[in-house]
């Protein structure tokens, strides 16, 4: 194990993430295939479709590590692997529509460099503070959109999944609802979705609010209720507000790193920083309106300047003991990506001990953990829930 003193640690308070900590989610059975993990964790979230396993492997952005993310593509790789969630990223487009991408730049995630009828529109802007060249889904409708086609992110860590690139279009995250109440209906499996606003304010500020639309397609597809399989995040704190205020849909701040700043704080006058968010007091203020929390691994066990571990925080424990989920991200199967303790060789895009690092975070107590390689996420919870 790690030098972060995880070694034998034992996972604490899993239960939390049943039905008590969702508030009015019913009892149910298993999910088909999951029910290793929720029996032997004795918790998990329930909802029309059954119950959440715990600890919960979630798909992040699907099945990225192998298919350009936020596609059909790597969303049903994702859930072909038997990932329990698979996470959406939306942002709008210039007619209102919501659509799963990481960022609403998609110079670096689709071919539309490609589209000399769409050369006139890369330009600067600033979105969240940060000044960023290419092109933006604001300036695209719909129909112009899926023209384009998805390619891989990060093609030097990630050459292979270039093997995919143009394959799929950006899909509308109606498309992913209809897509999940299809797989619902063939397999009786509900397919649980984490659904991300992203710059909300930014998006508010140009006349594209996302929480009405988002609320309006939830109520659409049945997943508005407090049992709904589905979580709602976002790293504005008030987009989960205005969430809640909208659907009864459990919602996750997402936090980033502790001296970060939510941009919605930023641009209210909020002096608050992570770390403020992260005490006792900051905690049940996110309580008071949110059902989890979503922190970056480092805000569960920090690294020191060189990236080893440290001792685990009492972030967990803290969460725990205020009701909320912790959902934390991302773990990856790449040296570049995993702690310094669990690389091998010196190839950033070289796998590392993967396995290792997430025994090192599933023996915090956490509920969940975001990854881009489900298989190795599904082994390692195997592996973890084994060991007792």
């Amino acid at each position: 194990m790690s030098d972060g003193g995880t070694e034998g640690r034992k996972p604490g308070r899993r239960a939390v993430l049943g039905a008590a900590a969702l508030g009015g989610a019913v009892a149910a059975a298993a999910l088909p295939g999951t029910a290793r993990a929720a029996g032997a964790s004795g918790g998990g979230a329930s909802g029309p479709g059954g119950r959440l396993p715990n600890p919960a492997v979630i798909a992040h952005r699907g099945a990225s590590g192998y298919r350009p993310e936020h596609t059909l593509g790597a969303y049903q790789f994702a859930l072909d692997m038997g990932a329990d969630v698979i996470e959406q990223d939306l942002v709008p487009t210039k007619d209102g529509h919501l659509v799963c991408r990481h960022e609403n730049e998609i110079g670096g995630t689709t071919d539309v460099a490609d589209h000399p009828e769409f050369a006139a529109r890369r330009t600067t802007k600033t979105v969240d503070g940060a000044q960023i060249t290419g092109w933006f889904t604001e300036d695209f409708t719909l129909a112009e959109l899926k023209t384009l086609r998805a390619t891989e992110r990060i093609p030097d860590v990630r050459q292979r999944n270039t093997l995919y690139d143009g394959r799929w279009e950006v899909p509308t995250f109606e498309e992913v609802l209809q897509w999940a109440e299809r797989q619902r209906r063939g397999t009786g499996r509900a397919v649980w979705l984490h659904v991300e606003t992203k710059h909300p304010s930014y998006f508010r500020s140009i006349g594209l609010e996302l929480e009405k639309p988002l609320a309006r397609l939830l109520r659409r597809y049945g997943r508005d209720k407090s049992n709904s399989p589905v979580f709602l995040q976002s790293f504005e704190p008030t987009s989960v507000e205005r969430l809640a205020g909208l659907v009864r849909s459990p919602g996750v701040v997402l936090l980033g790193g502790a001296s970060s700043r939510p941009w919605d704080f930023v641009e209210a006058g909020d002096p608050r920083t992570v770390a403020d968010l992260v005490t006792p007091e900051g905690l049940a203020w996110i309580a008071g309106f949110a059902k989890g929390l979503g922190p970056t691994l480092d805000l569960i066990i920090p690294k020191d300047s060189t990236g080893k571990l440290l001792e685990p925080t009492t972030l967990v424990r803290d969460a725990h003991d205020a009701g909320l989920v912790l959902h934390p991200y991302t773990m990856r199967n790449e040296n570049s990506f995993l702690p310094l303790d669990f690389r091998k060789g010196t190839d950033k895009a070289q796998y590392g001990d993967a396995f290792g690092a997430f025994q090192a975070y599933l023996a915090t107590g956490i509920d969940g953990i975001f990854t881009d390689n489900p298989d190795t996420g599904l082994l390692a919870r195997d592996e973890f829930l084994a060991r007792g």
